[in-house]
């Protein structure tokens, strides 16, 4: 079989907590393909290939794709794992894609997970920095980010409130989203009084670390349809894997987002984002990314993104809804988090988002951030593109 398009035809996630001690990562992995395979109506028998991956060094499990076929259901099935750090979701998405549009196969079942839990996130994302030229000034993922948002402020004169109220969009959004883990409204003030972690950024200004998982299921074009009444077809996608160290990135630009942005709206003939596409779920692990990162996805001017976020046209109601979800602020299982982001933006496309439901939406975007600032894109669409 040749090439073919893809579309994304049922999605599965678990109800994300802080921690899951009721089940194992097997079972936890189960509950996200149950729900996927039910929201298809399909059921395993028919999933041809699967492709599976967590930040496996945090579990500390070697050869997840094997350990996992109890819950995956894995067994005599081709499975691959692929896992890329923070972009581990997203990269899982695009492989998936890869392997229908190929032709190779026509349904494969990709799933993120993890268990933060039962890991050291901060002590495994440390040793994962280069001992001589990072660990000992990036020790843990806030610290790097700091480093963003300081030279960002600097650069263009922003401020901790203009993070502070992508914090407040993001967990308003979250309270509509009952698979998140934080579901509670926090004011601007609120947001500032709590506790420092790492000038600029504040308890409620980041993520939190979450046990979850999600399947995404991709089907072939002559097949997508006799699954789902609306599939949500992939456009295109992108990344940037740019950097090596730490030490090399430019600090209040996320150069890797731009550059990838930049090729996937080439490829699907995108003009002007912020009036073609309908919405947006940014991995975003911290607010001030709200601010920078739009930027670098052309939805405003450089130095411009606070102006955006403060004009509401980024809530749920306004011109260009960003991570109606609850975004990553709200929930962070790592391995899963870009997949969530793909998930949500077929949801939406799909129309089955229920209480954080964006009207009408033609075109979705999905992204994944991590490694030594990395991104991935996936442009998601109601019609099936002809090109």
């Amino acid at each position: 079989m040749g090439k073919q398009r893809v579309a994304v035809v049922g999605t599965g996630q678990t109800f994300h907590k802080s921690h899951r001690p009721d089940v194992n990562g097997q079972e936890l992995i189960n509950e996200a393909v149950g729900r996927a395979l039910v929201d298809a109506d399909l059921t395993i028998r028919d999933i041809d290939a699967i492709v599976i991956g967590n930040m496996d060094h945090f579990e500390g499990i070697n050869y997840v794709d094997c350990w996992s076929v109890d819950g995956s259901g894995g067994f005599m099935k081709p499975v691959i794992k692929l896992t890329t750090g923070g972009t581990t979701g997203s990269t899982l998405a695009i492989g998936g894609y890869h392997m229908v549009a190929s032709g190779l196969f026509d349904r494969v079942l990709v799933i993120g997970w993890e268990k933060n839990s039962e890991s050291d996130t901060t002590g495994a994302i440390t040793t994962a920095f280069d001992p001589v030229w990072d660990r000992l000034v990036f020790a843990g993922a806030i610290s790097g980010l700091a480093a963003e948002a300081q030279a960002y402020m600097a650069r263009y004169s922003a401020t901790d409130r203009d993070g502070a109220r992508v914090s407040v969009r993001d967990r308003k959004h979250a309270c509509n989203n009952p698979y998140t883990q934080l579901r509670k409204e926090v004011t601007v003030d609120e947001v500032l009084a709590s506790p420092m972690l790492a000038d600029p950024i504040h308890l409620l200004d980041v993520c939190p670390r979450s046990d979850g998982a999600c399947a995404v299921i991709m089907a072939g074009e002559h097949i997508a349809e006799k699954i789902t009444a609306t599939p949500d077809w992939i456009w295109a996608t992108a990344n940037r894997h740019t950097y090596t160290y730490l030490g090399d990135a430019n600090f209040g630009r996320l150069d890797s987002l731009a550059a990838a942005s930049r090729e996937i709206y080439a490829k699907a003939g995108i003009r002007e984002p912020a009036k073609e596409i309908g919405v947006i779920e940014l991995y975003q692990p911290y607010s001030f990314a709200g601010i920078m990162w739009i930027e670098d996805l052309g939805l405003t001017g450089y130095g411009q993104g606070a102006e955006l976020v403060w004009s509401g046209a980024t809530d749920m109601d306004g011109e260009i809804p960003i991570n109606p979800s609850g975004g990553v602020i709200a929930c962070n299982p790592i391995g899963a988090t870009g997949l969530i982001r793909c998930a949500e933006a077929a949801l939406q496309i799909m129309g089955k988002a229920e209480g954080h439901q964006v009207p009408d939406v033609d075109l979705a975007l999905s992204t994944g951030f991590g490694g030594c600032f990395w991104s991935d894109i996936l442009l998601h669409g109601r019609r099936k593109p002809d090109f």
